[in-house]
């Protein structure tokens, strides 16, 4: 038997409906624990929310985000329950952000119901703050994530989450952010605002932190069944009280790269995610290449997935994390039914580029101007950044190519995308299905697809395009073709 870590995922997608039907029916574990989440949510004047899970016709009725963080706790523990009714037993759980506490019920430190309640506590002392703040996803390692947020010389603008070598998090007041995002899009960095109910990691959180600390039920708590490893603390989780621990998370960063490195070099060997989709696992696979990354729920056959973990020799490649949808706020994931996606050839990416010394951005009303100073280039192993999927740049830049004047037909936009894309991400065009989706069929990571819609939009004269957040969420050529073909015949119009 591999060693293995479990691993939760924080702020996702809200789950698809009947996510747990199979589960729910197999292990008496499940229905108890989705059994005590009801529970608790009665108590707390909220709707059940086993139902939908468990029911394949469910919808999803934007009933806010407390439902919505219950709803991902249940698919954590729900799998966590599985994972051991099969005989997986994890060497370690680690949570990411707001998953620290599915990991610490599951690891038994606090029960099944005092872990909605804080959910819930924790979700609505965020609300009442009503802060006005967005994270931002970058494609770049955490030391010129860190370096970007400091630009602007605000005390609430920062590195949040470190969660691969490439992938970072910057947490801060929207309008601070919206100028961030167009520093690293000068630099030629990707970038991706993450849609998620509550932006936290950031000192903007103390209030939130200290009206936690005064109004979540106090709840009892224990040493644990389970090792259970805090990216934000740094180390185990031992006698500490799960208020204080969900309510320093808050202004705290997570450094998820640090927490997986560390894991693996004591003998872990494979990862396996407690989620609907690959989320912490994309974050391990970008930190450790080569290491075993598993996601039950995302295979046809969850139960199979974890029992081939289990068998010796493993198989490494037989499981592979698949794509995440790169929505993260209310909308629930969208999940495709398709055969096994053809891969590219494995490339290796140059570094991150460096931005230019002596650039200097725009001053905030509040603060002096800075110039930026070019950071070093980190070492292999540095610190990197979290929440959104991780991006490398192509190993080659093709040619810059003119833009198109005039309006044009789908299918010769259609030809041009299947050729830009496959040239980026290294496929035959002629493989590229003009429904196939980007990143739940292809791999195309989200922030991938940030850099390929600013080529799209380059390539077509379309300044706009770049902003089409809804290409990203559920991206298609098809979609694609289809907006540059209509915003071409307007352009013509005008």
């Amino acid at each position: 038997m591999v060693d293995s870590v479990f691993v939760m995922p924080g702020t996702v997608a809200a789950p698809r409906a009947g996510v747990l039907s199979e589960l729910h029916h197999r292990y008496e574990t499940v229905r108890e624990a989705l059994s005590r989440i009801d529970k608790a949510a009665g108590e707390m004047g909220l709707p059940p929310i086993s139902a939908r899970l468990i029911e394949r016709d469910g919808t999803n009725d934007g009933r806010g985000p407390e439902v919505q963080y219950l709803e991902i706790f249940a698919v954590s523990i729900a799998t966590h329950h599985m994972l051991i009714a099969e005989g997986v037993k994890p060497v370690a759980i680690v949570g990411q952000s707001i998953g620290e506490l599915w990991a610490l019920a599951a690891g038994g430190h606090l029960s099944v119901e005092d872990a909605a309640r804080l959910a819930v506590a924790r979700s609505q002392v965020l609300t009442r703050q009503n802060w006005d703040g967005k994270m931002l996803a970058v494609g770049v390692d955490g030391r010129r994530a860190e370096s970007l947020a400091g630009l602007m010389n605000h005390p609430d603008l920062v590195l949040a989450c470190e969660n691969a070598p490439r992938q970072s998090v910057i947490s801060g007041p929207e309008r601070l952010i919206e100028q961030v995002e167009r520093v690293a899009d000068a630099f030629g960095w990707p970038s991706l605002p993450l849609d998620v109910p509550h932006p936290t990691h950031t000192p903007a959180m103390a209030q939130a932190a200290r009206d936690l600390r005064a109004t979540a039920p106090r709840v009892p708590y224990g040493s644990g069944r389970w090792r259970v490893c805090s990216p934000w603390l740094g180390r185990d989780i031992g006698d500490d009280d799960p208020v204080d621990l969900v309510a320093g998370a808050l202004t705290a960063r997570v450094r998820m790269l640090h927490t997986i490195r560390e894991l693996h070099a004591a003998g872990a060997d494979a990862f396996v995610e407690c989620g609907e989709w690959p989320v912490v696992t994309k974050f391990v696979e970008a930190s450790i290449p080569g290491v075993q990354c598993v996601v039950p729920l995302s295979e046809g056959d969850p139960v199979e997935a974890v029992r081939a973990l289990l068998a010796e020799p493993v198989d490494v490649g037989r499981f592979r994390s698949r794509p995440v949808p790169s929505s993260t706020g209310h909308s629930p994931a969208v999940r495709v039914s398709a055969p096994a996606p053809v891969r590219a050839a494995s490339v290796s990416a140059p570094p991150a580029p460096a931005p230019p010394a002596g650039v200097a951005t725009t001053p905030v009303s509040y603060t002096a101007p800075v110039t930026y100073a070019a950071p070093a280039a980190p070492a292999q192993e540095a610190a990197v950044v979290v929440a959104a999927p991780a991006a490398a740049a192509p190993a080659a830049v093709a040619p810059a190519v003119p833009p198109v004047s005039a309006g044009l037909d789908y299918d010769s936009v259609l030809t041009e995308l299947r050729t830009l894309y496959g040239d980026f991400l290294g496929y035959p065009a002629d493989l590229l299905g003009e429904d196939d989706g980007l990143e739940s069929e292809l791999g195309v990571e989200s922030l991938k697809q940030v850099v390929l819609l600013g080529r799209v939009s380059d390539r077509f004269d379309l300044p706009d395009l770049r902003a089409n957040s809804s290409l990203l969420t559920v991206g298609t050529l098809r979609r694609i073709a289809e907006t540059v073909v209509q915003a071409r015949a307007e352009a013509a119009a005008r």
